[in-house]
Formats: structure tokens, C-alpha cells, sequence
């Protein structure tokens, strides 16, 4: 019995851990959105509608940070920063589809 409540904690503080980063408003779009592949920092605030360019740098910070997002500068000319998804950020791509599959299927949207 104590080795499945061991297991169980793990797990329950790995989701804890993940809905930490993923969990924060607009993090979950921004992935999303970095999932279609690599793009500017304008193209991923027009992409996020609402996000402020504060909290877009933000949050690609903490996302890069957490080791889900990697930022590029090319030094040109002219000079571009990009950000795409590393590695361990593409592996979330399904879990996200998954996720708004499983939302449209059970929870109900705002009313309109």
C-alpha cells in the first residue's frame, strides 16, 4: 500500500509541477501556437489576441526558462529573434490536442 501512495504523491506533485508552468494564463496558447513551428515575437502577439507585449516577454521567458521554448537571434541583416519549441515543448503538443478535445467534450464555454 505505501508504494502505491508514494507513486501516487509523485504523480500528483508532477502534475502540480506542470500545471505550474502550464497552468498560467496564456501559456498554454503560446505552445500551441509555437507548435505550427518557429516564429517572431509579432506573430505570436498577433497569434495570442489579448496578450500585452509585457506578458507575451514574459512568458516566453518563463516558458524558455522551464526548457519549452528556445529563443533565436539570426544577427542578419536585419537582425530577427525567433522562438520555436524545444524538444520536451513539442511532446506537450499532443498532450495539449488531447486536453482541447477532452474541454470540448465535457466543459462548457462562456455564455455568449
Amino acid at each position: 500500500m505505501a508504494d502505491a501512495e508514494t507513486e501516487l504523491h509523485v504523480c500528483d506533485a508532477a502534475v502540480t509541477l506542470a500545471f505550474s508552468v502550464l497552468g498560467k494564463r496564456w501559456n498554454g496558447m503560446i505552445v500551441s501556437t509555437l507548435g505550427a513551428g518557429s516564429t517572431t515575437f509579432v506573430a505570436l502577439r498577433r497569434a495570442v489576441v489579448g496578450i500585452s507585449d509585457t506578458v507575451l516577454s514574459d512568458r516566453l521567458a518563463e516558458l524558455a526558462q522551464a526548457g519549452l521554448v528556445v529563443r533565436t537571434v539570426d544577427a542578419g541583416p536585419p537582425v530577427t529573434v525567433s522562438y520555436a519549441l524545444t524538444e520536451s515543448g513539442e511532446g506537450l503538443r499532443p498532450i495539449l490536442s488531447q486536453l482541447g478535445e477532452w474541454a470540448s467534450a465535457n466543459l462548457e464555454g462562456p455564455a455568449h
